[in-house]
């Protein structure tokens, strides 16, 4: 995202419209954001490490397994 930001910038040098309501002798920040630009996509690599890690633990396994068995004896 194209981003420009000017802190302390005199006021009076803002164009009329955006000085409207302004003390001229303010000094103002200026925030200009680029619309309609959309982020890149991500890349295999973020998508990735974004991801849960395939693998779990034997004690996590032995765990989901135990409950699963638990819930089916209960029934």
């Amino acid at each position: 995202m194209n981003r420009i930001v000017r802190e302390h910038y005199p006021a009076s040098q803002l164009p009329a419209d955006l000085r409207e309501g302004i003390d001229p002798s303010a000094a103002v920040t200026v925030t200009v954001v680029q619309e309609g630009v959309e982020e890149p996509a991500m890349t295999l690599g973020e998508i990735l490490a974004a991801r849960r890690p395939p693998f779990r633990a034997q004690e996590d396994i032995d765990r989901e397994f135990r409950a699963l068995r638990d819930e089916w004896d209960n029934r």
